[in-house]
């Protein structure tokens, strides 16, 4: 198989060729776009981070010179307005911009220019560039669920803080008041038979709950921050919450919304389905499935497949000998029935091998027996990405949505759980295709779908979540690029009837940001049918665990996020793409195989989709925007950033290499492409044998480190190997990169144990 570059770009600066002196490294500029200045008044030299979003609020950092009390940073049109400044010291300051910043619908992003205001509205020398995306104005169906009684859908559009009621029987749409990026639902009944909705957020921390017999305001309960995932057991009255700032679950009552436990789990938690007493868990970087209970959220089993796993059908099933681990779990449905739990991913992750076979995503679905905490095996289908799942249990039919190529697959979950891999070998009856609306922008001309082994025009519907009809007998499908919901008959598919689309529910009617739709298509589908993607490394732009890669040097690495990566060039392993479109060519090349290669409209709408997809606002910082006086890390210890801070620009000399705003060298056109070693790690230690270790890698950006997971190109902080595979050797890799760093990297060891939490603190909260 031909050697696929997946990566899609290189936040976190992979490795390259060149090797510069530490000499070098020490010298560099700290990458500040403003010039020196001899002046006594204030000066503004940046704001970080340079693109944001009015999804929600955004906190901002300030840097320049002479900062003092009393100044206000002004924001040029077309937003023309002031936030209060908080200043910190002579060099620091912090705003937070403010959530509802409406921008004309069809405009994508503007540009403003920021500049610091003294009283009496004098302006203060410097200015510096701030990039808003308009994601409010940009509906993105992202999940959803039936009433118990199958009349009503609701859907979730995140950026656009809504949820949709949609009457099934009459095409009725209504809105729901919820809160801030609406994240996750579920429904569900109590133990009295009334049924509810519950609805979780990213950016407030609340669970709206409401009654679907009344019209009555939702209650609210708290829950975590960063919600990813709804679970509900309605007759014990519990819901199960999954969150991406301190990696928990935790479990709350639903009479009183007091905390049950919480349990520490991988890194980005989202899939969750429960098994009799257990909850599975999915962690989107580890591609880890672990088993909790659900009385007390003890660990019963964390499931991962190893060398030797059952792989049947698709490109890697020749490897399964290589498999070093999971990857992604994007969805969990379990099967009392069965005694089995299916899971969607891109199936197991193979590692070195003797043939040099690069990533190897390998979509379908997994079988999982809760019970013994067993992998059991993969159905593999080789091509699109496998998304979505719903399972009827009564005629053992298990729908799986593919987004890559716009296809429902319906399986036989009977044989899919088979002892014999022959009859999983079969256990796909038949493919829904969900063919778009004719009126719908294509990627491509007509033409050039369904030739040569290319996916069809279906691609552009993206299927992402389906919901059964209580009867089993209707299917919905939830298609995210055309923003409807498809029905589909499948009263006989037992009986090998083909399902059909009977009809179209339109959910959000708009074209507007009709080339960034585009460009949203482009980044999900596999119009080559080779099973590589963007998503399929970067979820939803962010990380996507680790891959055996690159033709040279080839070796394990860590799938780096795309999201604020604009800002950072170069791209690619090595970096050897100098801006995001020259990225969307030569990787969406590769991804299909050259087959074919992308237009210049496709690499257009590709690198517009990429370049607007921004860091996540930082949850370590206060309602003014600035760091807050102590940070709780995730192991515990508790540190002070301003602290930290002090010694990052201080002793620790980190600003040499991570400069701000971006803390990277490669924020600057004058210091970006630097390769430096400074002594990290290498690789994993899996089979070196078949590893070009190869030393050298860019400086990353620090922005968003909260959130990532595991570190260094090597992933060593974060992966260890055991038996083979791969294993979690911490769930805090900051920790392991400071603590074990040599005087080339920034001797963090000198430090005392107190300063370390500092340190780590203040990196929290960039």
């Amino acid at each position: 198989m031909l050697a696929v570059g997946v990566a899609l770009w290189s936040a976190a600066g992979f490795v390259g060729y060149r090797l510069s002196t530490r000499g070098e490294r020490t010298s560099a500029p700290p990458g500040s776009s403003a010039p020196p200045s001899s002046g006594t008044a204030p000066r503004l030299d940046s704001v970080g981070p340079r693109l944001t979003s009015n999804e929600t609020s955004q906190p901002l950092s300030i840097q320049g010179a002479r900062l003092v009390a009393g100044l206000r940073l002004s924001l040029g049109p077309p937003l023309s307005r002031e936030l209060p400044l908080t200043v910190v010291d002579s060099a620091h300051a912090f705003a937070r911009l403010p959530a509802g910043l409406a921008l004309p619908e069809d405009l994508p992003q503007v540009v403003v220019e920021v500049r610091l205001v003294a009283d009496g509205g004098a302006p203060v020398e410097g200015s510096a560039p701030l990039t808003l995306v308009n994601d409010s104005a940009f509906p993105d169906l992202m999940g959803m669920v039936a009433s118990p009684d199958g009349r009503t859908l609701f859907v979730v559009s995140p950026p656009t803080d809504t949820v949709y009621s949609l009457d099934v029987g009459s095409g009725r749409v209504e809105r729901l008041a919820v809160g801030d990026g609406p994240s996750a639902l579920a429904t569900w009944k109590d133990a009295r038979g009334r049924s509810f909705l519950g609805v979780v957020h990213r950016f407030q921390p609340e669970l709206r709950v409401f009654a679907l017999d009344s019209e009555s305001e939702p209650r609210v309960l708290p829950a975590p921050l960063g919600a990813s995932g709804l679970e509900v057991d309605g007759a014990r009255g519990v819901a199960f919450i999954a969150e991406q700032v301190r990696d928990t679950v935790r479990a709350v009552s639903l009479e009183d919304g007091r905390e049950r436990w919480a349990a520490p789990v991988d890194p980005n938690p989202r899939a969750l389905a429960r098994w009799k007493d257990l909850l599975a868990v999915g962690s989107l970087q580890t591609g880890q499935l672990e088993l909790l209970r659900q009385e007390d959220g003890a660990r019963a089993f964390t499931v991962v497949p190893g060398p030797g796993v059952a792989i049947v059908g698709g490109n890697t099933e020749r490897f399964r000998a290589q498999v070093m681990g999971g990857k992604a779990p994007r969805a969990l449905v379990a099967s009392q029935k069965l005694g089995r739990l299916f899971m969607a991913s891109l199936g197991p992750n193979v590692g070195p091998n003797p043939q040099r076979m690069e990533v190897s995503n390998n979509s379908g679905v997994a079988v999982i027996d809760p019970a013994r905490g067993d992998y059991v095996r993969h159905r593999g289908f080789g091509a699109g990405v496998t998304e979505g799942l719903a399972l009827d249990e009564a005629t053992e039919l298990l729908y799986a949505a593919d987004v890559g190529i716009g296809w429902v697959r319906v399986i036989d979950a009977r044989a899919l759980v088979s002892s014999d891999d022959t009859v999983a070998r079969g256990a796909v009856l038949q493919k829904v295709s969900l063919t778009p609306p004719q009126d719908m922008p294509r990627i491509r001309p007509a033409g050039d779908f369904s030739t040569k082994g290319r996916a069809g025009e279906e691609l552009h519907s993206g299927p992402r979540s389906l919901v059964l009809s209580p009867d089993g007998a209707t299917l919905y499908v939830l298609n995210r690029f055309t923003r409807e919901v498809a029905v589909v008959d499948v009263r006989d598919a037992r009986k090998g009837r083909q399902g059909v689309v009977t009809r179209r529910l339109p959910v959000v009617v708009t074209r507007a940001q009709a080339k960034r739709r585009l460009g949203q298509v482009l980044y999900y589908a596999d119009l080559g049918r080779t099973g590589i993607t963007c998503d399929g490394c970067h979820i939803e732009g962010h990380t996507g665990g680790v891959f055996y890669e690159k033709t040279r040097p080839n070796r394990i690495y860590r799938s780096p996020t795309v999201l604020g990566s604009r800002d950072t060039p170069p791209f690619f392993t090595p970096a050897s793409q100098h801006n995001l479109a020259e990225t969307a060519s030569f990787v969406g090349g590769r991804n299909r195989f050259h087959n074919p290669d992308p237009s210049p409209s496709e690499v257009e709408a590709l690198t517009l989709y990429t370049s607007l997809m921004v860091t996540p606002p930082n949850p370590y910082r206060g309602e003014d925007g600035a760091p807050l006086e102590s940070v709780t890390l995730p192991d515990g210890h508790v540190g002070r950033p301003a602290r930290g801070r002090a010694l990052f620009e201080g002793r620790g000399g980190c600003l040499a290499c991570h400069p701000a705003p971006l803390y990277t060298l490669d924020q600057d056109a004058r210091t970006r492409g630097q390769y430096l070693d400074v002594g990290t790690p290498v690789a994993l230690p899996l089979r070196v044998e078949q590893q070009d270790l190869v030393v050298g890698a860019a400086p990353p950006s620090l922005v968003g480190t909260w959130d990532m997971w595991p570190l260094l190109t090597s992933a060593t902080a974060g992966y260890a190997v055991k038996d083979g595979r791969l294993v979690v050797d911490t769930r805090f890799p900051l920790r392991t990169v400071l603590e074990t760093a040599g005087p080339a990297h920034g001797d963090a060891r000198a430090f005392s144990s107190e300063e370390r939490d500092d340190v780590l603190a203040f990196l929290l909260t960039l």
